[in-house]
């Protein structure tokens, strides 16, 4: 039997989570009390059970201590009960964001003030993050990636690292990305911009594609930037890494920073242990 515990950050997801969960097969309980764990894992670890795939859901609760969750969970581990714990977060703004358009009350805030009520969650589940087999960031996830991230996990059964890679295209004229680790800059080829049948097409039109990469140096840029994350890769790992941002910019970011992520892209997915997203910030902005 496949046991899942699905918990973290109020706001990550884990609601969005368990139902895509159940679609995938999965009997799932949520909200289960705390005193009712151990024997809702020992009733569904009866031989033979018809039950094959389960996940449950536990979050944190300003009535109940985490703490003995936690203490609960290892006491389950020590007897041999074998479970995965997938672990859904995002960053603060995303989850203070979400709180106040859904103007919904942390079960942690003090006098309704979300912030603070964030604050304390993460460190109430500090280490239950730290022992979580899956850690997935939904700060900048569509609900069709999360959906490509669970089905990578528990259905196509990859292994799976934790790591949501990102290749971002952007415009220098709009600012570098804020949350950008990698930033690379693709303003040395030629610019279809001053092309007048490419002007107003993207690097999404395969015109635009075909006379970027027309040029050698796209390719060789290419080649070496695809070895040079690959090599990356296993290091942010080790050390901890979730999210890698990859950004690559030109002067508009319509052109050749979009042609060189969709590349990019096209080349690293499905080619590792990761998860991999493709956005192009400023594709609708005007300029060159």
């Amino acid at each position: 039997m496949r046991f899942v515990i699905v918990t973290g950050m109020s706001g990550g997801g884990k609601s969005t989570a368990l139902k895509m969960l159940e679609d995938a097969g999965f009997y799932c309980v949520d909200n289960l009390p705390v005193s009712l764990i151990e024997k809702f894992v020992e009733l569904i670890s009866v031989p033979n059970s018809e039950i094959c795939k389960v996940a449950l859901g536990l979050d944190v609760r300003a009535d109940q201590s985490f703490e003995e969750t936690t203490k609960i969970l290892n006491d389950l581990r020590i007897k041999g009960y074998n479970f995965e714990i997938l672990f859904m977060d995002a960053n603060d703004i995303s989850l203070i964001k979400r709180y106040k358009e859904t103007r919904r009350v942390h079960p942690l805030a003090v006098g309704g003030r979300v912030e603070e009520g964030v604050r304390k969650e993460r460190k109430v589940l500090e280490n239950i993050r730290k022992n979580a087999e899956y850690v997935l960031d939904t700060s900048k996830l569509l609900t069709r990636e999360l959906k490509e991230e669970l089905d990578r996990i528990f259905l196509k059964n990859e292994e799976y690292n934790s790591l949501m890679v990102t290749v971002m295209s952007f415009g220098f004229k709009h600012g570098i990305p804020a949350d950008a680790d990698l930033v690379f800059d693709v303003r040395f080829l030629p610019n279809p911009f001053y092309i007048d049948e490419l002007k107003k097409m993207t690097g999404n039109d395969q015109d635009v594609q075909n006379y970027v990469m027309s040029f050698p140096e796209a390719g060789m840029f290419m080649e070496k930037l695809v070895d040079m994350i690959h090599f990356l890769i296993p290091n942010y790992v080790k050390e901890g890494k979730y999210q890698l941002v990859v950004a690559i910019g030109c002067t508009g970011g319509k052109h050749r920073s979009v042609t060189l992520a969709n590349e990019l892209y096209k080349r690293m997915k499905d080619k590792g242990k990761y998860g991999m997203k493709l956005y192009h910030r400023d594709i609708t902005n005007q300029g060159t």
